[in-house]
This record gives C-alpha cells, structure tokens and sequence, in this order.
C-alpha cells in the first residue's frame, strides 16, 4: 500500500523560504511509517499550483492520504482532500493535525472527503489505522480516532499518550522520501518535549499533547543533533519546544554533553520567564545557545491576568535583564488587540519593551484558536459561533475586529530597542570567560558596524581556542569575502568543509 502524508499552506502567494517548512510531527509520522516498513512519502505542496498537485498525485497513486491540518490551512488542507478524492476516489483519506484535532465535526460532515481524524498525538493511531485501512469497518476498534458511520459521527476512547519519546524516529533518517522540501531547513527544527503544563488561555497546546510535560532525553537529543550535522552540515539549530527549560536538570545535562562531544553548535529556542536562572542561561550559553525567546505577551499586569498567564512585569524584568547580561539574544513575543486594552495598558507594554531592550521580537494580534479557554468561552457566552472557522475565509480570525494600530506601534517600538555595545561584551568575556558565542555574537555586530579588524580579532579568538570548531573558520570566510580577501575566505571556507564535509554554505561559496 502507498501512503501520502501531505502539508499545504493556506498562503499561496507567500514568498519565503519558510514556504519549504512542514509541521513537525508530519515528519515523525512520516519517519514512524517508514520505520515500520510502509511504503510512505511526504510531501509539501504549499504554493503549488492545482495543477502541479494534480500531477504530483497521479505519479504517486497513493492508496492512503493523511493530510495535516492547522487552523491557518484549514480550508486549502480541505480543498487538497476534495481533490484527493476527486483523482483517487478508492483512496483512504485521514486528517490530523491542531484544527482536524477539535473540528472534527467540521471535516466529517455528510459528503466530506474526509474518512477519518486522527485526534491528538498521532503515531500510534496512524500505524494502526494504516494497518487496517483495508478494513473500514474496524474503525470503531481504534484509539484516538473520528470517523463518519451510517450517517453519524462517531469517537473511539481516547488514545494514551507516548509516554517515552526517545522510542520515537528520528524524521531527519527520512526525509529524503519527500517533494518540496528544502531538507535543510526542515532538519533545523527539532522538538526535545510534548505537552505543557500552563494554561494560557489562548493557547491549545495543553489540549493537543496534554498538560503532563513528556521529554526526551540530552543524549537523545543531542545524537539527534550530531546526525543531522553529519547529513546535512547544519551547524545552526532552532529547538521548538513550548517551553524548552521546563526541566533545568535536563537542559543543564544537555548542555554539558554538547560541550564536553565538542559539537559546536549555535542554536535557539523557546522559554518562560519563570523557567530560566542564571545558572542555566549561563551553561546554554556556553553549550552555543544564541537566542531566547520569551512569551512576554504584555507589560500590563491586567492583560497579562486577562491572558491566562501566571507571570507578573516584575518577573519578565528580571528575566530579559539575565539574558542580556550574560549575553545572549533576547526575542520576545508580544500579543496585541485585546479586547478592553486601552491606551495605558499599551504604555505599560511600551515602558517593558524600552526597559528591557529585547534584540528582536514578534507581535501578534490575539486570535481564536479552537481548543482553547479563549475560544470556548466566547462560544459559551454566545460572542462568536462554533461554525466561526468554517464559515470565515479569513487564515486567522482575530478576537478584536478592528486589529491594527497597537501591533504596529509595539513593533515600531521593538524596531528601536536593540542595545548593544563593547563594553557589554567585555563584561560578558569577564563573567563567563572564553566562551565562542561571545565571540560570534560580538565579531557580527562589528562586522556590521564595519569593524572589520575587531570582527576579525574575535573570530581569530574561536580559530586559536578551538580549531576545530566550524562557527570561527566559516564567519572569518564571509568577513573575508565581504572585505575582498578572496583567497583567505577560500582557506577559511576549506576549513569548515574539513570539519563539516556537508556545510552547503561553504561549499557555494568555494
């Protein structure tokens, strides 16, 4: 049998490299069935046109389809299926994903293309629905699963979660069987934990993969880590996690095997304001940590008690304060157009943003998302209908209709808040010694200041500490190339291709 696992966005006029992205636990279903001997592809058909999926689809032939569905793909996902259906009418087809998860009524109404949906976490039930994809009347028989029977839409128990996810694959060992992928940047974005323990009320999350926070382990994560760089030369990683610090003595393990197998990474990831101290950012930092960023959210403490959220400004100052000062990026994530928000709420946020100088930062408007607190009140009070997502065009239906003016103005504010300078560097190599994140960070702020001897200077530090670390040798070749040392850029790029055969970077520009 031939399986199609399947991701369209609903942006068909986006043009960015992101485009090329899928969710990843599309990529963990696809790696389980391959583990497990099906025969499975994985494919991104995001801004293709109807007629290229038409094509991609017949040379296929897929005999079971399981599409991924988000609330901001939700009609394309269910466009991509009635097309399925209308090519493949014998074909099986499934859904899953955050929106199919709580809309399963929506997909699985009388003349759906839909079969079934996957509820939730979704390896377990998948290899068993594939296993008996043959037999639709056994349905009834599998966990974790909707599906429509004799004009009626039926729910089987509720499927246990994985409880240890170092059984799972890892999808970089699959992604080769793909179309439209740019499997570099699909393999960037990895995930260590599934579920979270907080309850913002804007958020599904907790509903989707539980409230019980599920981790996999450091050396799990970091094999996971020194596979991909071996495949791909990927010397920079993005961790996904809602709340990667959720477990310090994890992370701190984490960390010192990153250090002590010589990985020499740089990577980001996702935390609370309550969920780091300065031992932990300190040993992130060394282990190649580059970026935070935090779910700020606002600097009014009644928005942020509207949001759901159990922080206070006080925490958020405190926390943005350790992460500059011991030097790494602070990203933070704002939510806009709230509803009753007024004008002295924005300047307490405004105030927050200026205080703690974050270097980059995203700012979103609050929006409804089925499955959480924010959604089923308004439903319950009878201020939106169940039917909003179905009957609305829109990719993403904001709470405030009016939405505009306060996001731009915290984005302008977020523009101008950058703070860097020398003496911060110095204070960071003073407090934590050599440390090559220092030495990044600081050589590509002078390098874009046009210092280009400084830049060069702290480069040099990394190459003369640690030869064998890829970050000196390949940013010693763009600061070369840039100023028009050509062969030195050449020598340096050589560098890193003997220490990362595979580095694409380096070997475009030998």
């Amino acid at each position: 049998m031939k399986i199609l696992l399947a991701y369209q966005s609903g942006l068909p006029h986006r043009n960015d490299p992101y485009i090329s992205l899928v969710p990843t636990g599309l990529c963990y279903l696809h790696a389980c069935l391959r583990e497990a001997g099906h025969d499975s592809t994985l494919a991104n058909f995001s801004a293709w046109s109807t007629a290229r999926v038409k094509q991609e689809l017949l040379s296929i032939q897929p005999d079971f389809i399981g599409i991924s569905q988000w609330t901001h793909n939700r009609h394309s996902s269910l466009d991509l299926a009635r097309t399925c259906r209308n090519l493949l009418p014998d074909s099986t087809i499934v859904m899953g994903g955050g929106h199919a998860t709580f809309c399963y009524e929506d997909l699985l109404s009388e003349g759906s293309p839909v079969d079934a949906v996957v509820l939730g976490e979704g390896e377990s039930t998948l290899l068993e629905l594939v296993s008996q994809a043959s037999a639709k009347n056994a349905l009834h028989t599998i966990a974790g699963l909707a599906f429509r029977h004799n004009g009626t839409i039926k729910t089987t128990a509720a499927r246990m979660t994985l409880e240890d996810l170092d059984q799972l694959p890892l999808p970089a060992r699959h992604l080769d069987r793909s179309v439209g992928f740019d499997l570099e940047l699909q393999a960037e974005f990895i995930v260590s934990t599934r579920g979270c323990p907080s309850a913002c009320f804007f958020c599904s999350s907790p509903d989707f993969w539980g409230k019980k926070v599920r981790f996999r382990s450091p050396q799990a994560i970091v094999d996971e880590i020194k596979y991909i760089r071996q495949k791909f030369g990927l010397i920079y990683f993005s961790i996904r996690d809602d709340t990667f610090t959720a477990d310090r003595r994890r992370v701190l393990e984490f960390c010192s095997l990153l250090q002590k197998q010589d990985v020499n990474i740089l990577w980001n990831c996702q935390s609370r304001v309550n969920a780091i101290d300065d031992e932990l950012v300190t040993a992130m930092k060394r282990a190649g940590c580059e970026c935070i960023q935090l779910g700020v959210e606002s600097g009014s403490p009644r928005i942020l008690k509207q949001l759901g959220k159990t922080i206070a400004p006080p925490q958020i100052e405190k926390a943005c304060t350790l992460v500059r000062e011991i030097g790494i990026n602070l990203s933070i994530y704002l939510i806009s157009d709230v509803p009753g928000e007024t004008e002295e709420d924005i300047r307490q946020t405004l105030e927050l943003v200026r205080h703690i100088h974050p270097d980059d930062g995203y700012v979103s408007p609050l929006a409804y998302y089925p499955g959480t607190k924010l959604y089923n009140d308004a439903v319950t009070s009878g201020r939106i209908t169940s039917s909003i997502f179905a009957d609305s065009a829109k990719s993403a239906l904001y709470v405030t209709s009016k939405s505009g003016q306060p996001s731009a103005t915290l984005l302008k504010e977020l523009t101008k808040s950058r703070q860097n300078n020398a003496e911060r560097f110095k204070a960071q190599k003073k407090r934590l010694g050599y440390c090559y994140t220092t030495n990044v960070i600081a050589g590509e702020w002078y390098r874009q200041r046009g210092e280009y001897e400084k830049a060069e200077d702290e480069l040099l530090e990394i190459t003369t500490n640690q030869p064998g670390n890829p970050w000196g040798w390949f940013l010693l070749g763009d600061l070369y190339s840039e100023t028009g040392r050509i062969k030195k850029a050449k020598e340096s790029y050589a560098k890193v291709l003997s220490i990362i055969p595979h580095h694409s970077p380096s070997k475009s520009a030998q």
